[in-house]
């Protein structure tokens, strides 16, 4: 009975490390899933960089990457990327809008995960009017080229 025991152990361990040893695939790890813009003024810069990593063993490929509204446009490689690389994800939000921020980026790959979302965030206030400076004149001073 012993033996019986101690060989259905062996055999588990056996294959708990062989499940252990195959092979896992794309994964796609982010630094971060949210981006932050804070609060920034109408017609700012509004671009913003999703870095990632393949943390798998498999080339990983973006298939396909889409916004949930027309203001936001995502770039995204197109190439494999192979395992231990990085690359990212670009995207343009346009702060034309006055308000609060808050759209999705949506990723699908190859990855264990195939489907993720990244978001922006913020708030866009109206751009301050611009008021220049007006220099006074002395009136009945004429300049001459020492003054």
């Amino acid at each position: 009975m012993k033996k019986l025991v101690f060989i259905f152990l062996v055999l588990s361990l056996a294959a708990v490390n062989v499940f252990s040893q195959q092979k896992k695939g794309p994964i796609v790890t982010f630094d971060y899933l949210v981006y932050d813009y804070g609060t920034i003024y109408q017609g700012a810069d509004g671009k913003c960089e999703f870095t990632f990593k393949n943390t798998g063993d498999e080339p990983l490929i973006l298939s396909n990457v889409r916004s949930s509204c027309g203001c936001t446009v995502p770039k995204w490689p197109k190439e494999p990327i192979l395992p231990g690389q990085s690359s990212s994800i670009q995207v343009s939000y346009d702060t034309k809008r006055i308000g609060t921020i808050s759209k999705q980026i949506y990723v699908v790959s190859n990855a264990t995960e195939p489907n993720l979302t990244l978001s922006i965030k913020g708030n866009i206030l109206q751009k301050p009017n611009e008021i220049l400076p007006e220099k006074k004149i002395n009136e009945g001073f004429t300049p001459t080229p020492n003054n």
